[in-house]
């Protein structure tokens, strides 16, 4: 189920609690209602509303975190192809054929994840498909230097082959969601158990009708965006191509 569903979702419940507020109104017995009754009623909405504030301060942080390190591990990797492109481009012509080869996975690799940038597609699975950098792997071991620079070098191209193998795996490991469901949940009847209080005490008129339907549009906004920074590979927040891109036009093979 996508973001917008899940909102959807969200927004009915909450309407629905408020509506249910509303009906309550009319049919509790006076007593229910009288001021002693609302005060202690107020008073422990106020303590719902306040866990329920916590908890999607806590989700929005947990979204949050889980898009800055999947957006940081692609430009990790962008700028470590750069750098083995370099330093093999340092070593000599004898790597003319591994930098090719890069090249080519790169490009593979972008088509493959990418395949439909412009309509917001992004195929996060496809970074486990296909050839990764094991070919140039092995061109590097097959090197054979001829002095301390290309050794070093060598090793070099060599680590950073490895730290980008490990890039991919790693960032193939986030693509799972960060959101532990129990508490959207949780946070969720909580709203519908606000917002049942806001139509159990509501005047019945166009103006408050209004606030609660923005106020519920607002909250199901809210967890549209979590939603969508947990899984940032299509809609309104994506993780973007441009770092590999940049990469692909800065090799040189």
């Amino acid at each position: 189920m996508n973001a917008f569903a899940i909102a959807s979702i969200v927004f009915a419940l909450v309407v629905g609690g408020a509506l249910l507020g509303v009906y309550l109104g009319k049919v509790l017995p006076e007593h229910h209602l009288s001021p002693d009754a609302r005060d202690v009623i107020k008073v422990s909405m106020a303590m719902v509303a306040t866990l329920a504030a916590l908890v999607l301060g806590l989700l929005t942080a947990s979204a949050k975190s889980s898009l800055d390190d999947k957006d940081a591990e692609l430009r990790s990797m962008a700028e470590q192809i750069i750098l083995l492109d370099r330093t093999m481009a340092e070593y000599g012509p004898e790597t003319a054929e591994a930098r090719i080869q890069l090249k080519q996975i790169l490009v593979g690799r972008i088509s493959s994840i990418w395949p439909e940038e412009d309509k917001g597609t992004v195929t996060p699975e496809a970074i486990g498909r296909g050839a990764g950098v094991e070919s140039v792997l092995e061109k590097l071991l097959a090197l054979s230097p001829k002095n301390d620079a290309q050794r070093w070098l060598q090793s070099t191209a060599l680590q950073t082959t490895r730290d980008i193998q490990a890039g991919r795996w790693s960032f193939l490991e986030q693509l799972g969601s960060s959101i532990q469901w129990p508490f959207l949940v949780v946070v969720v009847f909580w709203l519908a158990v606000i917002f049942a209080s806001f139509g159990l005490f509501a005047p019945r008129n166009a103006s408050v009708s209004v606030a609660l339907f923005i106020a519920a549009l607002s909250v199901a906004g809210s967890i549209y965006l979590i939603l969508e920074m947990d899984q940032p590979y299509g809609g309104l927040i994506k993780i973007s191509s441009a770092p590999l891109r940049t990469a692909l036009a800065e090799l040189g093979g």
